[in-house]
């Protein structure tokens, strides 16, 4: 057992809780399955996000509370949402319209591997037999901006963090930042920069941890919520 394998990492709930911060205030904005689905519940109070989902819905809430779900109105999960004035809805033929025609400013995407160069795999686990290809594929071309959230390592604790991917793509080159249990990492070319640690990690067990060399940031610091 590794020195680093009983340490604490951060829950999904701080992963979330970290990409809202990156959403722009009035931003169009796509959340796939996974960690993404919460990012909505933890949007700083006075910033308007209108989110898109591929299933033909615009400007909805965040996650709906117990005994308000309403079993038309559902994200990328199929999780419940909460309505909100000005909600719109329409098909999924202008849905993936607005993707390919770049009005989704940023989408926020789960990953099974991310390579230094910004691949993503996130469709497809081919030793598992499970894969379903979706608008990931559309919002890797089509959203201005990429967000992993995902945690840092697999469940063998083999890093997601990769200089290249051994797993089908879903987009090339589409990835500008990872958050992740242990860090937030910046991807400019094929340069991976750690900008901030969870609590009580260095940056050596984060790159021990990580399939691919990471570049400190000169002010790097601790997790920023």
């Amino acid at each position: 057992m590794s020195g680093t394998d009983d340490k604490e990492r951060l829950d999904r709930e701080i992963i979330a809780m970290r990409v809202a911060k990156e959403l722009p205030d009035g931003g169009y904005v796509n959340l796939g399955i996974g960690i993404p689905t919460l990012v909505s519940s933890f949007v700083p109070e006075g910033k308007a996000v209108f989110y898109h989902s591929e299933s033909g819905v615009l400007n909805c809430g965040p996650l709906a509370e117990e005994g308000e779900e309403d079993i038309d109105l559902i994200n990328a999960g199929g999780q419940f949402l909460q309505a909100v004035p000005g909600m719109s809805f329409f098909g999924s033929a202008d849905a993936f319209a607005m993707i390919r025609g770049g009005h989704v400013d940023v989408t926020v995407l789960g990953a099974h591997q991310v390579s230094a160069k910004g691949d993503l795999a996130n469709w497809m686990l081919p030793q598992r037999g499970v894969g379903n290809v979706g608008g990931a594929m559309d919002l890797c071309l089509g959203a201005r901006t990429v967000i992993v959230a995902m945690e840092h390592t697999d469940r063998q604790n083999q890093p997601k963090i990769v200089e290249e991917c051994t797993l089908p793509l879903t987009g090339k080159g589409c990835v500008s930042l990872i958050v992740t249990d242990l860090a937030v990492i910046e991807r400019n070319g094929e340069v991976l920069t750690l900008k901030e640690l969870a609590p009580g990690w260095t940056a050596q067990e984060v790159q021990d941890l990580t399939g691919a060399h990471l570049v400190l940031a000169a002010d790097l610091k601790e997790y920023q919520l």
